[in-house]
């Protein structure tokens, strides 16, 4: 049970305990402290405990534990579940922990847990050098990295937990240890996908590789009328793509800012990993010659910039709602459901992305990590945004609605960072992890939080 004290004798109690601020109830910046990036999400914390260093953890932490109080661990605040705030608990806030240390020698870098993705391109961008990621800069590294993190160089180097070297952890206990492929290794295990459940990670240290600042990227637009012919197309074209070409179709009524008027567009995406961009033109002249596209946005761009250009489709504070699934076929019933479904999608601010996946991605077994489906071929987001909330249960029913009328032809593996939150739970029963890998993070969810603390994710609950 948790114990419930005036925000007066919390505000106090935790002061002297923490190097940061803390903020409850009644201070002039609370209501901006309990927020986070899904606008459905309210919820009124006891207090947010802004981190002022790594030691904030752990008092935190262990405060939690020993007064029953629920605990909401925030990085960038991202997450479309809302899992980074809580209601008569405490949020750990870790925005400030924030600082990007580069090794260009050594092609590392480490970086905090309050860091975005954009704070990370500017720092390794400097040294030519890029860490696999998303593809929203103003995501938290921290959440991206736990849920498994896909993004624009996933066929060339993997997932982001592909690319993790260690990270320093804080049990439930309030311990602090390293986790590594030789220093408890199935700490790190369980933490390459299995999302918050296990600990508090005050520390990234990723594998970096050379990109940049110019990368060969642009989208391809296809309007209505050759949506079957431009996905029939790109089916047989990401036959046999070299990993160094990552593609990501989207379905969406674009942005007036895009110029790209206000109807329905199919968008292929597409971003080059190596700096011999003429062999990368070649390859997406390929497609281009097969079903040329009505628009095309291919012009010199950097990294940096490539990596913040959806960021206007993923505005924080409206209401969002997502649901997401593997498949490997994009045949005729496939195609039939994607383009009906399109059709019907006539506003903006609610869409759907098919991820290639394959290359570097899938060459990592399965039994590597808790990512689920390393076979898939494809993986759909479906994802709205909206400002008012009567269009909620209009735009949660669309959502859904593909979602159904997908799962007969999906392989039906769930990433977490594409769950909403009141998708079934824990997560071992539901096609987030499969059984066997399920089973594994429940015993390890027992040894590092047998009470689960750390709840407020979407939950593995103790083996």
């Amino acid at each position: 049970m948790s114990i419930r004290l005036g925000e007066a004798d919390m505000k106090d109690y935790l002061r002297h305990r923490v190097d940061g601020e803390v903020i409850v109830d009644g201070d002039s910046g609370y209501d901006q402290a309990r927020s986070v990036w899904n606008g459905m999400i309210d919820r009124r914390p006891q207090a947010v405990v802004r981190a002022g260093s790594a030691g904030d953890i752990g008092s935190t932490v262990v405060l939690a534990r020993e007064h029953g109080l629920p605990l909401a661990v925030r990085g960038g605040g991202h997450s479309v579940a809302g899992h980074a705030t809580t209601d008569d608990g405490l949020v750990l806030d870790l925005g400030a922990l924030n600082s990007v240390e580069v090794d260009a020698g050594r092609r590392t870098v480490r970086v905090q847990p309050g860091a975005t993705l954009a704070d990370v391109d500017r720092a390794t961008q400097a040294h030519g050098l890029a860490v696999p990621f998303g593809v929203v800069s103003g995501t938290g590294v921290a959440g991206l990295t736990l849920g498994g993190g896909i993004g624009w160089l996933t066929r060339r180097h993997g997932l982001t937990i592909d690319n993790l070297l260690a990270a320093d952890v804080v049990t439930a206990s309030g311990q602090a240890v390293r986790a590594s492929q030789t220093e408890n290794a199935d700490l790190f295990w369980a933490i390459r996908g299995g999302g918050g459940n296990f600990g508090v990670v005050s520390s990234f240290t990723y594998r970096a590789h050379p990109l940049g600042p110019g990368v060969f990227a642009g989208t391809l637009a296809y309007r209505q009328e050759n949506w079957p012919k431009a996905l029939r197309a790109y089916e047989v074209w990401t036959r046999d793509l070299p990993d160094d070409l990552t593609s990501i179709v989207s379905f969406l009524v674009p942005p007036e800012s895009w110029g790209l008027g206000d109807q329905t567009l199919m968008l292929v995406g597409f971003a080059w990993a190596s700096p011999d961009h003429g062999e990368g033109q070649q390859v997406v002249a390929a497609l281009e010659r097969d079903v040329p596209p009505d628009a095309r946005i291919v012009e010199p761009v950097t990294w940096t910039a490539w990596q913040s250009s959806v960021d206007e489709l993923f505005p924080w504070g409206l209401r969002a709602y997502w649901k997401n699934t593997s498949f490997d076929r994009l045949d005729g019933p496939v195609l039939a459901v994607l383009i009906r479904r399109a059709r019907e999608q006539a506003w903006r601010g609610t869409g759907f992305d098919i991820h290639h996946m394959g290359g570097a991605f899938a060459r990592i077994p399965q039994d590597a990590t808790p990512f689920p489906d390393r076979a898939a071929r494809f993986w759909l987001n479906i994802y709205g945004f909206w400002p008012d909330p009567a269009d909620d249960q209009a735009r949660v029913a669309f959502i859904r609605g593909l979602a159904a009328d997908m799962a007969p032809h999906a392989a039906g593996a769930q990433y977490v960072n594409f769950m909403a939150a009141e998708d079934p739970g824990p997560a071992t029963r539901i096609p987030a992890y499969g059984a066997q890998a399920g089973q594994r993070l429940a015993a390890l969810k027992r040894r590092y939080d047998p009470e689960n603390l750390f709840r407020l994710n979407h939950n593995i609950t103790p083996g």
